[in-house]
């Protein structure tokens, strides 16, 4: 079973040693809004991250996301 995004950025928080208070701060200074981490944590618990702020959070902590086509049969 494929991880969904709350568990892949866990796990991405866990590799990089970063609290999700000190993300919601980064995120904070590079979108200039205020995010704070209880909300942050709520969007990844109820699964309403938005694709953007996905893609922000693997830039901040050094990754890229990529479509890679299934292989099919």
């Amino acid at each position: 079973m494929k991880l969904l995004a709350r568990e892949q950025v866990k796990t991405l928080l866990a590799q990089e040693n970063v609290k999700l208070k000190e993300l919601a701060l980064m995120l904070s200074e590079v979108t200039g809004k205020n995010c704070a981490p209880n909300v942050l944590s709520r969007k990844l618990t109820r699964g309403t991250l938005s694709y953007n702020e996905t893609l922000m959070i693997a830039e901040l902590l050094g990754y890229e996301i990529a479509f890679i086509k299934k292989k099919n049969g």
